[in-house]
């Protein structure tokens, strides 16, 4: 039975060991011929960019102004033409990271123009060269010492005259070297470009010259896009691909050893494999599966059940192992949360539902009391017209407060009534107090508020600071939104409190709720605070102004397009 078992294992190790040899080989073959034709394709967008560029220059009309009419030019004209050239070559060039250098040779003023090196003399060993090299190859690319350039030629009337200019485009070795590396991604590989017709190579950085060279060699006369090859008692697998575009040939070249290198010790583990997984596997899946698995799958879905809120499920067992003593006390978490939810959750949201009536319903006639005193001082000065308008903003004031029962309204609403009690306050100081009132932001127009949160904060500048100011009085309102909080500040420019005093009150705002009657900032921030959750509330500084800020503070979030308040 150990043959029979281990034999099977033993060759379908041997299977598999050829198997992923060969598909190794072929999966690195077809990733590198695919990252080579890319390379190429892109090669030969980047030249025909270079070659439109090039064409550019050609009918570019300064160039053709400087190589006719030099002679008649002043020296000012010529100085701008040929820094307007350099500032066309030097775009260009800044264009392509493939560009070493531009040049522009103008036989007929023996003039050099290049991106680099400015205006010199005319290089007549380079320009003679690019000459009978053009002449006698017809290939986009044209070796010119250890670099591939592109040149171009523009003639005059007669073909068989020297060109008026040559326009040279030299290749940059480096970057082309360079850009080769992100080809030779394991250990021992490179890549060579080579240019047939013009009889240049460009081989990645640590390819050995012997490689290269045998690789000339062998690989004459071989159409096969993936050959392999003995090179140095090394075997090497070479993938090329072509471009009849550009007359390049792009190779990559990989050691065998790397390809085999993961499976050498693929036979050992194989035996190792044989003799102690199967019986290993197949006793801990066993007893896996029926003392930890089983069990534990039943308790995973209690869980689910339970935060779908089934809590009258328990778990049926016999165990008195580990799990069984899980099982206990996951069904008495059960009755607890049941407890905790019928005698404690629902009694406390009720006796928050309470507060926040109780305490809404004290601030409704606190506006009251005071309009009463703003009336009666307007009467005793006859001042009918401000009657009149005080009634008519005071009966638009209170629609708000009694037109129905919603316990929220929008903060546009709000604000709009805190503008209002702002406005029936001018009636009274517009000589003594400014007020700067902002507009509020679209994006929090349609935030649910609790009623009665911003005129507070006002009527408490006015009546603690502001009413008794020698000075002029600076009431402000501001708006802010960042991220998922809102920020209201009401600022005046008062009596400034010193720090143990602000310190005491802030202390009073946010401290714990008493049992004697809440009423102005109190009552605001626990009414934030019970709608809105942890983080929110009110929140009392110091103002730049001088006197104290009153900052409201409420975290959002956003639901289906709409704000809606968070922790209601």
């Amino acid at each position: 039975m150990y043959l029979v078992v281990i034999l099977p294992i033993i060759l379908l190790g041997v299977y598999l060991y050829n198997w992923s040899y060969t598909n190794a080989s072929e999966e690195i073959s077809r990733n590198s011929l695919a990252q080579l034709s890319s390379y190429l394709e892109g090669l030969n967008r980047e030249i025909e960019w270079l070659e439109i560029q090039q064409f550019d220059i050609l009918q570019e009309s300064e160039l053709h102004k400087i190589a006719v009419t030099w002679g008649m030019m002043d020296s000012a004209e010529k100085r701008s033409s040929v820094n307007y050239l350099l500032h066309r070559l030097t775009s260009i060039k800044n264009s392509s990271p493939y560009i070493k250098d531009i040049y522009v040779h103008i036989h007929s003023i023996g003039k050099t123009i290049s991106a680099s090196n400015a205006v010199r003399s005319l290089d007549q060993q380079r320009y003679d060269a690019i000459r009978s090299i053009g002449e006698r190859s017809g290939a986009r690319l044209m070796r010119q010492g250890d670099s591939l350039q592109l040149t171009a030629s523009k003639f005059g009337g007669n073909n068989v005259e020297d060109p008026l200019y040559l326009v040279e485009i030299e290749l940059d070795n480096d970057k082309l070297k360079d850009s080769l590396k992100p080809l030779s991604v394991y250990p021992g590989s490179g890549s060579i470009l080579i240019a047939r017709e013009a009889g240049f190579t460009l081989s990645s950085n640590g390819t050995p010259p012997e490689l290269l060279e045998d690789f000339i060699k062998a690989a004459k006369g071989l159409d096969d896009s993936t050959i392999l090859l003995d090179i140095g008692r090394r075997e090497y697998h070479f993938n090329i691909a072509n471009s009849d575009k550009l007359a390049l040939s792009l190779v990559s070249y990989l050691p065998e050893g790397t390809v085999k290198r993961p499976l050498i010790k693929f036979n050992l583990w194989a035996w190792v494999f044989a003799v102690t997984s199967v019986f290993a596997i197949i006793v801990y899946a066993y007893s896996t599966y029926r003392y930890v698995h089983r069990p534990l799958l039943s308790l995973v879905q209690s869980f689910r059940r339970m935060e779908g809120g089934t809590l009258d499920i328990p778990i049926q067992h016999e165990q008195k192992d580990e799990f069984g003593y899980l099982y206990d006390r996951f069904n008495q978490m059960l009755v607890k949360l049941q407890t905790l939810i019928d005698q404690d959750f629902k009694q406390k949201l009720m006796m928050q539902k309470a507060e926040l009536k109780q305490l809404q319903s004290q601030i409704k006639p606190h506006f009251l009391y005071n309009s009463f005193f703003i009336l009666n001082s307007l009467a005793k000065t006859g001042d009918t017209d401000r009657i009149e308008l005080f009634t008519i903003m005071l009966g638009e004031y209170y629609r708000f407060i009694a037109r129905n029962g919603e316990d929220h309204a929008t903060l546009s609403e709000e604000i709009k009534h805190a503008r209002m009690y702002t406005e029936i306050q001018q009636l009274r100081f517009s000589r003594r107090i400014r007020v700067q009132f902002d507009e509020l932001p679209v994006d929090m127009q349609r935030i649910k508020v609790p009623r009665l949160i911003v005129q507070p904060l006002i009527e408490n500048a006015y009546e603690h600071s502001l009413e008794s100011m020698p000075n002029e009085g600076f009431l402000r309102v501001t708006f802010e939104r960042t991220g998922s909080e809102c920020v209201i500040k009401v600022e005046d420019n008062g009596n400034s409190i010193d720090d143990a005093g602000l310190e005491a009150l802030q202390h009073r705002v946010t401290g714990p709720a008493e049992s004697h009657e809440m009423t102005g900032i109190i009552n605001i921030h626990r009414r934030i605070l019970l709608t809105y959750g942890e983080g929110s509330g009110l929140f009392l500084s110091r103002s730049s102004l001088g006197g104290l800020q009153a900052a409201i503070r409420i975290k959002i979030r956003e639901e289906n397009g709409d704000v809606q308040t968070a922790n209601r």
